[in-house]
């Protein structure tokens, strides 16, 4: 029976490699059925390959002949549940179901699951920087304390300029709403392209969470309820 992994790849940033790479996929019987370019630079590529092989069988035979290939290592591989996995498909998915939540909470619910789902982390929260409080969290979250120290310490290394260091954690913020997600995993750091995909859905949730909050104030103000007008239906007086 044929089973589906996502092998992380390190590769030489030069034409060919990559084809060295799908070559030796090829010889253990796999097929490469999904491409994606997660960062480059120094003369290096960092890929998802999502390859499908004949069985489980041949993952040992599949790592000892991809690393034969010159200046290529792996550096995670993991089984897909769904055979028809597709980063782009999954992060479209994402998109359109926080832009379908129907209240404040449900969308911050939502951004937690679906971004760790998309970019492959193991655990989401969302937390209040000023309380500092817990809004959301899925999985294993590290304590508020934790994820506050570890959003405003990258807040202010992003300021003061790329570092080059790598972590097993990402953040993006949330402005209009005060708030901050952030995510981690253990294995591998995240990469140039989830990085980029975390701070987008932030900012869709961050819209979302204005416009929904905004409709519950609405709701929740006393004129919202109306007043109840005896012999005034609709508009027009009573058996006008």
């Amino acid at each position: 029976m044929r089973c589906t992994y996502v092998m992380r790849v390190w590769l030489p940033d030069r034409p060919g490699a990559l084809g060295a790479v799908a070559s030796r996929i090829g010889a253990v019987g796999g097929d490469v059925v999904g491409i994606e370019i997660l960062e480059r630079g120094g003369g290096r590529a960092v890929d998802d390959l999502v390859v499908e092989l004949p069985g489980p069988e041949v993952v040992s035979l599949l790592v000892r002949e991809v690393q034969q290939v010159d200046g290529v290592d792996i550096e995670d591989l993991q089984p897909v549940a769904d055979a028809l996995h597709d980063p782009r498909l999954d992060a479209l998915e994402t998109a359109a179901v926080l832009v379908g939540a129907s209240s404040a909470a449900e969308v911050l619910d939502a951004l937690c699951q679906h971004a760790v789902r998309t970019v492959g982390g193991a655990w989401g929260a969302v937390v209040d920087l000023t309380e500092p409080a817990l809004c959301s969290g899925h999985g294993e979250v590290p304590s508020v304390e934790w994820l506050v120290a570890f959003a405003r310490g990258s807040q202010a290394a992003a300021a003061a300029g790329p570092t080059g260091v790598e972590v097993e954690a990402v953040w993006a913020p949330l402005p209009a709403a005060g708030l901050a997600l952030v995510l981690g995993r253990d294995g591998h750091p995240f990469r140039s392209r989830e990085r980029r995909q975390v701070m987008a859905l932030a900012r869709i949730v961050d819209t979302r969470f204005r416009e929904l909050r905004a409709a519950e104030a609405r709701r929740a103000h006393p004129s919202a309820a109306g007043t109840s007008v005896p012999g005034f239906v609709g508009g027009g007086a009573a058996g006008a």
